[in-house]
C-alpha cells in the first residue's frame, strides 16, 4: 500500500488517542512505516470480535447464575482467557481447572487454591467466592 493511500478512518484507536504502525511503500517504492488511526475493514472485524467476547461473558454470567458452572468460568471469560492460559496462570493442569469449573467442586476448594484464581483474575477471594452471576 502506498503511504498516501493509508486509511485514516475513525476507529477505537482514535478515541484512545493511539495510532497503529503499518508498513507502506513511499514514493520510491521503498518500504517504510506510517501511522494510521484505523480503517473501516479492521474496525468492523474488531467490533465483531468484541461483540462475540461480550456474548461469551454474558453466557458465562448466566451459566453461573443458573448454577451450571462456577464463577471461575465467568472471570476466565471476563479476562479473555481460555483453560490453557488460566491453567498456566494458576500453575495447575488444565483438567484440574476444568474440574474446578463445576459448582460442587468449586464449593470445596481450599482458601489457597481460591487465592491462586483470585490473583490470576486480579480480584479478592471474597469476590470470587461470592459471585453468583446476578
Amino acid at each position: 500500500m502506498k503511504k498516501q493511500d493509508l486509511p485514516q478512518d475513525e476507529s477505537n484507536l482514535k478515541s484512545a488517542n493511539m495510532t497503529e504502525v503499518l508498513y507502506v511503500t513511499d514514493e520510491n517504492d521503498n518500504y517504510t512505516t506510517a501511522n494510521s488511526i484505523g480503517w473501516d475493514a479492521k474496525k468492523a472485524a474488531l467490533d465483531e470480535s468484541m461483540e462475540l467476547i461480550h456474548e461469551r461473558i454474558e453466557e458465562a454470567r448466566q451459566n453461573v447464575a443458573n448454577n451450571l458452572v462456577s464463577p471461575i468460568i465467568y472471570f476466565m471469560e471476563l479476562n479473555k482467557m481460555d483453560l490453557q492460559v488460566l491453567a498456566a496462570y494458576v500453575g495447575m493442569w488444565q483438567w484440574r481447572v476444568k474440574r474446578h469449573a463445576k459448582p460442587k467442586v468449586f464449593k470445596t476448594l481450599s482458601q489457597s487454591v481460591l487465592k491462586k484464581y483470585a490473583d490470576a483474575f486480579d480480584i479478592s477471594v471474597d469476590e470470587l467466592k461470592n459471585f453468583d452471576g446476578k
